[in-house]
């Protein structure tokens, strides 16, 4: 039967184990036998009981199996107890299930520093005996024990502690009682210490460690008793991840003890990474029971990772195991992050594959008096405690004269008395980094104060009286641990509701020296209280592995810069990606960016991407190369205009200006002006009054000219139409009717300007589509119909002049006006019906500048062939210019 099982059976009063305290009358005088097997732990409880008619009679309750005497003991008034792990293994035994089993023995060397916790444990017990304020009056025992760090001592050793060293114990009614010690101090580690309470949880004993860190111990439903003066593995997960964080690793490697300590605290390390966006590349377990093979296989994963840092869940014992297999083989170096229990623990020292490593550590302190009580040791002291007797032999290397060694490898010399513990260098008397013995000092005194508050009062006089005669009960101090708050050495104690200290650790970092020699140094601090971004408080400079003073890099990937995002790799972590250019319109303004950010609409990435920029705003200016040459165009064709109509009008008596209708001429000349300076209003910003003006201007002046050359050709037509007998056309077509036609024409263009201003005049606006990087002002036509309707109608008159040119083409020299008009019309309907396509994919400003090119070529075909002819006969071939040349061309023309 289990243990568990076993227990049940058992009527449980206080911590005796009893028989049920109701028995069937029919077995009077039968012998009711209860058998609890206890194998972890190597006890047993029999309880035996006489039986009669009338009840229960008498009951003597025996232990069986051999108890385990305690390292340190002394009596008191209330007694507390000592859990510590001075050793790490235990001795193997094996079972015959004939014969009782040996007693549980701890075997291998003996850890200095955890009995030096156990020391501390004793010398705050004996200080608050000589304290005035605290249990004045009242003398604490204490029963160290030492559990091996195994589960089965653990075990046993709760089972001592609670039900005592007796061997027989007769309490006349039933095999109960109180506990033997008020409270418990440790273990030192976690698995240990949640074996034993689950042994004496039930009972309401309070356990008090200085060092089991598992975060599943601050779960009040499993263990109601337990409190810590040490902080949580959750903060410290938290403040490793930080850390790791702040020096910008997201590419790490992690190891752990296979135990309640390393499984339940990489748990909570784990968590806090991918809070924090770290990788883990493996995460690999071990313990010292472990075959070497295991180990080994750990090593060779760290020497094969990519990783450069390793995050050490682990704890001491198994860190060593670890390392020496780490330096068996040439290993690449590696960053070593540590947790608490290793990376101050002043025999890891000696590993020179860590220097540089950086961990969590509990807060260094000073307490007074400690290191003198630690050294006042001397032969005679020791030869009285086996213990100190194997701690002694094994320190010095020789065997006490008056006992019997029980040290393990120490040579055979006897101690002569010259050995001095003051020039001893080990763990056991190093008090300057006084760290988890801190710990330990503040747990016994958490435990006196929960026992003063019980059985101490103050009277009026300041004065305080103590009962040391009163019944205290462990659930009563368990009651008033709950409560406590005060200051000792400047360090605060008090507990949470999860049985927690509020957390601040030190940031150790493991130094060379200028004498070679390896140790701690405080770096900086972390503060779980504090605002997460003030936690973490880096104080000195970080000497890293091989010594380096630069912080190494542990990444996947490089980190993607500015401008760039990250994309993910295919089966592989979230640390390892690849870093994308971000898209057109997309910016990225920090490092490692997951997603690229859309600039807003009127903004554009800089070359770099790495922030937006306003988008240049881009128009035809009059500044720029293609505004100066169009502008320079359009002048010149007025000045040419300009100068032709001087031309004419100092020759207007001519003959070849009075046969070209001078009137019209001088009209179209003007036109044309307008025409030329239209083109004008297209160059400049945008704006609301451009916009109207330059499709207006320009649709009004080119029918202007239009109809003017069509009125021209009209004329050409009526004349020769004159020249015929009996002819009076010329009558129906003089310069009234000419003026009307010209008129007419051009306010039929007016009426289609004006409704299109009116109804849905052009506007400017941003042209952000045609171009992503810059935006384009120009002018909307508002109305698609009205701008088409425009061009359409100069369109029409281009064509109807065209024809009747055409038709007039072979006249008589004279009137042959009709064949420049033709070539002129045929220029201008060309450059117009290119211009569509053209203006139409011309893309921003250049749809201007096409139009504006149209604008100019179509006025200069105009203009060349219908006025440069006739100002070089005026200006060059004068003689050609009378009205008897003119008619001796028209006479000799054989076909009128």
């Amino acid at each position: 039967m289990g243990l568990c099982g076993a227990v049940y059976l058992l009527h449980i009063r206080g911590m005796r184990l009893s028989p049920a305290p109701a028995l069937d009358p029919s077995l009077a005088g039968s012998l009711v036998i209860l058998h609890l097997a206890v194998v972890a732990g190597g006890l047993a409880w029999l309880s035996s009981a006489s039986v009669s008619a009338s009840g229960l009679e008498s009951i003597r309750c025996r232990l069986q199996g051999t108890p385990r005497p305690p390292a340190f003991s002394q009596d008191g008034d209330f007694v507390i107890g000592g859990v510590f792990s001075m050793h790490y293994y235990m001795h193997t035994v094996d079972h015959s299930y004939t014969s009782l089993p040996e007693p549980l023995q701890c075997t291998g060397s003996m850890d200095s520093r955890e009995l030096r916790f156990s020391r501390a444990m004793i010398f705050a017990v004996e200080e608050i005996n000589n304290s005035s304020y605290l249990l004045p009056g009242i003398m604490l025992g204490y029963q160290v024990h030492d559990s091996c760090n195994l589960v089965p001592m653990a075990v046993k050793v709760a089972f001592q502690l609670a039900n005592g060293l007796d061997p027989m114990f007769d309490t006349g009614e039933q095999c109960s009682g109180s506990a033997t010690v008020t409270a418990i101090v440790g273990e030192s580690a976690s698995t240990p210490t949640i074996s034993m309470l689950r042994i004496i949880g039930p009972f309401g004993i309070p356990q008090v460690s200085h060092s089991s860190t598992c975060a599943c111990l601050s779960d009040k439903k499993q263990y109601p008793t337990f409190f810590r003066t040490i902080p949580s593995d959750q903060f410290q997960a938290a403040a490793l991840a930080h850390l790791i964080r702040h020096f910008g690793w997201t590419w790490i490697g992690a190891v752990r003890s296979d135990s309640d300590y390393g499984n339940y605290g990489m748990a909570a390390f784990l968590q806090a990474a991918q809070e924090e966006g770290i990788c883990v590349e493996y995460s690999e377990a071990f313990s010292l029971t472990n075959p070497l093979s295991r180990v080994q296989r750990v090593a060779d994963v760290i020497r094969s990772s990519t990783a450069r840092v390793v995050v050490a869940f682990v704890s001491s014992w198994d860190m060593k195991i670890l390392l020496r297999e780490m330096e068996r083989l040439p290993s690449p170096p590696r960053q070593w992050i540590g947790s608490e229990s290793w990376v101050t623990d002043p025999d890891m020292l000696h590993f020179g594959l860590c220097a540089g490593a950086i961990g969590i550590g509990i807060q260094r302190s000073v307490i007074p008096g400690l290191r003198d009580f630690l050294l006042d040791l001397s032969p005679q002291k020791v030869s009285k405690s086996p213990t100190l007797t194997e701690f002694w032999e094994g320190a010095f290397g020789c065997r006490l004269g008056t006992g019997t060694s029980t040290g393990v490898g120490v040579e055979e010399k006897v101690c002569d008395g010259s050995e001095d513990i003051q020039q001893l260098q080990a763990p056991y008397t190093d008090t300057s980094q006084l760290r988890v013995t801190n710990m330990v000092y503040k747990a016994v005194y958490a435990i006196a104060h929960a026992i003063h508050s019980i059985v101490c009062e103050e009277r009026e006089n300041s004065t305080v009286n103590c009962d040391k005669n009163l019944n205290v009960k462990p659930t009563q101090v368990l009651e008033r641990l709950r409560r406590v708050n005060f200051s000792r050495n400047g360090y605060q104690v008090s507990f949470d509701a999860n049985g927690d200290p509020v957390a601040t650790y030190e940031l150790v970092n493991w130094q060379i020296r200028e004498s070679g020699k390896m140790e701690f140094v405080t770096v900086g601090r972390y503060d779980a209280s504090l605002p997460p971004d003030q936690r973490l408080d880096m104080e000195r400079e970080i000497t890293w592995v091989k010594n380096s003073t630069q912080v190494p890099v542990s990444v996947c990937s490089e980190r993607c810069p500015p401008g760039t995002r990250k994309a993910v790799q295919k089966g592989k972590p979230v640390c390892c990606y690849d870093c994308i250019q971000c898209a057109e319109g997309e910016i990225s303004n920090n490092t490692d960016s997951s997603d690229c950010l859309i600039c807003p609409e009127e903004y554009w990435p800089n070359a770099e991407r790495d922030h937006c920029i306003l988008k240049p705003v881009e128009f035809l200016s009059f500044h720029e190369v293609l505004g100066i040459i169009l502008t320079a165009c359009s002048m010149g064709g007025v000045c040419l205009a300009i100068a032709t109509a001087t031309v004419f009008y100092r020759h207007r008596t001519s003959a070849i200006v009075r046969a070209n209708n001078s009137e019209l001429s001088f009209l179209l000349l003007f036109s044309l002006a307008l025409c030329f300076l239209c083109s004008l209003t297209f160059i400049g910003r945008p704006s609301e009054w451009s916009c109207m003006l330059r499709h207006t201007a320009f649709g009004i002046t080119f029918v202007l000219c239009i109809s003017c050359v069509l009125g021209k050709t009209i004329v050409v037509l009526m004349a020769f139409r004159a020249t015929l007998p009996a002819s009076n056309v010329m009558k129906w077509f003089g310069p009234p009717q000419q003026r009307l036609t010209v008129v007419s024409f051009t306010f039929v263009q007016a009426m289609i300007c004006t409704l299109w201003l009116v109804l849905s005049p052009p506007f400017p606006i941003k042209n952000l589509t045609t171009y992503k990087e810059k935006i384009i002002l120009e002018c909307d036509v508002g109305s698609a119909i009205g701008f088409w309707a425009v061009l359409g109608y100069i369109g029409l008159l281009s064509l109807l002049c065209f024809v009747l040119a055409f038709l007039a083409r072979k006249l008589p020299d004279n009137f042959n006006e009709a064949k420049f008009i033709t070539f002129s019309m045929l220029i201008f309907c060309a450059v117009w019906i290119t211009f569509i396509p053209a203006y139409v994919s011309s893309p921003g400003k250049f749809t201007v500048a096409v139009e504006i090119f149209a604008i100019i070529t179509s006025s200069f075909g105009l203009f060349f062939l219908l006025f440069v002819p006739k100002c070089f006969i005026i200006l060059f071939r004068p003689e050609k210019n009378t009205k008897k040349h003119l008619m001796e061309k028209t006479s000799n023309d054989k076909r009128y």
